[in-house]
């Protein structure tokens, strides 16, 4: 019997699911159809949206522009989130409106970290070391760096 290889990421199908309810979040936030003071003032994107592996509960990441103000819109996406449900579920055909939270995305502090990183005296010390050439040892090349 063949043993079952288990998953390490979403699935196609989460996948999938997930990109229809962004599109639909993105669009109703574009559009104007929450009708929130807090959100009508924001420019939001929503990069990602992950699932459940039973497609219930479908976690929103969002961002305002500029990443200002995450807390009120957070605020407001929760107090909206009976009507986004609703909306989503009309826009996505899926057989259960999965339950929606939002959290903010944090992927572009990431992105802004690991810039810094790769930015750093140590890590541009290490790349700008000569390359190794075949006929050369290990010892001989620490040799030339560290007349440099």
């Amino acid at each position: 019997m063949a043993k079952a290889v288990k998953s390490t990421g979403p699935s196609q199908r989460q996948l999938r699911v997930g990109e229809l309810i962004r599109h639909a979040l993105a669009e109703m936030l574009a559009r104007g159809d929450i009708h929130d003071d807090v959100l009508a003032k924001h420019v939001i994107t929503v990069p990602e949206v992950r699932l459940s592996p039973d497609l219930k509960l479908a976690t929103c990441y969002i961002m305002p522009l500029g990443g200002q103000d995450i807390a009120p819109v957070l605020k407001a996406l929760d107090a909206n989130k009976r009507h986004i449900r609703g909306e989503i579920a009309h826009r996505v055909n899926l057989k259960y409106a999965p339950d929606v939270r939002f959290r903010q995305d944090e992927s572009f502090d990431e992105a802004a970290r690991i810039d810094a990183l790769l930015d750093s005296d140590a890590v541009r010390r290490d790349t700008d070391r000569k390359p190794l050439r075949i006929d050369q040892d290990f010892d001989e090349q620490d040799k030339t760096h560290d007349d440099d």
